[in-house]
């Protein structure tokens, strides 16, 4: 592989051109579709989003959730129901002709499931008994007008998963973001290997409706933070403005308890490019990989090379309970490593005619060692390997994670941190209620960083300490960053 068809940037030097190489060069997606926002996924970064849907929609379903599918469209005046949720609006979408004709009403494509969902849920549910429910859909895309796009961070169409869950009481709402606490432990720490922190978000910046919000949110090596999924406490803004009621044990009508979560399917993608990738392009768990094992022969042209190749062609067959392929093209050796080292394959199997005469085999570990071994041992030494490149993806995720988060109660000095520090810094701030957002602007303004909130569901203990912004007494630690 020439120096141009690999990694040409240092991850830690120019992160940002690093990323735009690795999506394309690792063949994630094509941006040359033609029209802003809008992407094409191809096959190798496709089998990964899979994978990703696959983990939550195997945890959510654990939960008790059921599948179900709604059309791409809402109509405007559902879009509009609820107060607070309307102003989605400017951000959507609108289909307002078919052919040449001009429709009688217009509407829009989905920014998010809401109100498609929940004008049918006012028609599904009757009484208390018909409750819990809880629902989802998934492979699904949603669409709103962004004006700064990039792939896998921000698009005009981008890949979605929606719960939307319905309670007879508050109490089992609390519950339900807890499980999504859950499940966003499971799949994003446990299996994709994404350290993150669990945020209640201010009231100005929750989803629009909602009554409370959290966020697990994780952070790029530019030092901006990225928002992994999202869970909303929807108290009964949503049932009332849709008119979801059901008859309680006395026959009287309630409005119904309502939450949603949503994981981020781009922003986990983009998180395992650019949290766990390295200078020659991408790092993949062991399961997420569409390739897991590749096996390349070590063959000289002045040499009878059947014996290697036989030999290779035994042992993908003694390796199908994996993803395995030998790389038979006529690409020299060296080309074959680093384009599959670009891809993120975990393990490289190298097998030439020293390797066959001795019955054994040279592996190599995407995340660094290399080592023979003997050939009967291979399924063991697979499995056993296996294992300890996810630890090492994890432990290497957690270290530069932990790195990054910064304290300060001083205002001077917290912009000063942001000038050079790439990370969260916790500070002491007034209120993450309406009256804080004030101090949330200016400090947007001045610093170019967001409030995430605090942290959830323990928050950090405060006590005598002032706003790092206005001075008054501070009822908050909440963690910034900036953001894309």
């Amino acid at each position: 592989m020439s120096k141009e068809e690999g990694i040409t940037v240092k991850k830690e030097q120019d992160f940002s051109e690093w990323y735009t190489q690795v999506v394309q060069k690792a063949e994630l997606a094509d941006i040359r579709f033609g029209i802003q926002g809008f992407i094409v996924h191809r096959p190798w970064g496709f089998f990964i989003i899979k994978k990703i849907y696959e983990y939550f929609e195997r945890e959510i379903e654990k939960d008790g959730h059921v599948a179900f599918l709604f059309p791409s469209v809402v109509k405007e005046e559902y879009l509009k129901k609820e107060k607070e949720h309307a102003g989605f609006t400017p951000e959507v979408f609108w289909i307002s002709e078919a052919g040449d004709k001009k429709l009688e009403e217009r509407f829009a494509l989905r920014p998010t499931g809401e109100a498609q969902i929940y004008p049918i849920y006012s028609l599904w549910f009757r009484s208390y008994k018909d409750l819990p429910f809880k629902g989802y859909q998934s492979r699904i895309s949603s669409f709103r007008n962004e004006m700064t796009t990039r792939p896998f961070l921000r698009g005009r169409e981008f890949l979605f998963f929606e719960s939307h869950d319905v309670f007879n009481t508050h109490e089992e709402v609390l519950k339900q973001v807890e499980k999504d606490l859950e499940i966003c432990d499971k799949v994003l720490k446990e299996d994709i290997k994404i350290p993150f922190l669990f945020f209640k978000r201010p009231q100005w910046d929750k989803f629009k409706g909602a009554v409370d919000s959290f966020t697990p949110e994780t952070l790029m090596p530019d030092g901006k933070k990225t928002q992994l999924a999202s869970t909303h406490d929807l108290g009964q803004r949503f049932s009332k403005a849709y008119d979801i009621k059901v008859k309680n044990k006395d026959e009287k009508d309630e409005y119904v308890w309502q939450s949603c979560f949503g994981p981020g399917i781009w922003r986990t993608m983009a998180s395992i490019i650019g949290i766990h990738g390295d200078d020659n392009g991408l790092v993949l768990p062991f399961d997420m990989a569409p390739i897991q094992i590749i096996i390349i022969p070590i063959l000289f042209s002045n040499k009878d090379n059947k014996a290697v190749i036989k030999k290779c062609k035994d042992i993908e067959s003694k390796l199908k309970n994996y993803r395995v392929k030998i790389d038979l093209t006529e690409n020299t050796t060296g080309y074959k490593y680093n384009y599959w080292e670009l891809h993120g394959v975990p393990l490289r199997l190298e097998i030439g005619p020293k390797e066959v005469k001795e019955n054994k085999i040279t592996i190599a570990l995407r995340t660094g060692s290399k080592f023979s071994i003997k050939l009967n041992d291979l399924t063991k030494e697979i499995e056993k390997n296996a294992k300890l490149l996810d630890k090492k993806i994890e432990e290497k995720a957690s270290t530069y994670f932990k790195d990054r988060i910064k304290e300060t109660n001083s205002y001077n000095e917290l912009k000063k941190i942001l000038k050079d520090h790439k990370g969260f810094v916790k500070v002491p701030f007034c209120s993450m209620d309406w009256d804080g957002e004030k101090c949330a602007d200016k400090l947007k303004e001045e610093t170019a960083a967001n409030v995430s909130g605090t942290l959830y569901p323990t928050e950090d203990k405060i006590k005598d300490k002032k706003c790092i912004i206005c001075g008054k007494k501070a009822k908050h630690l909440v963690y910034v960053a900036k953001s894309y």
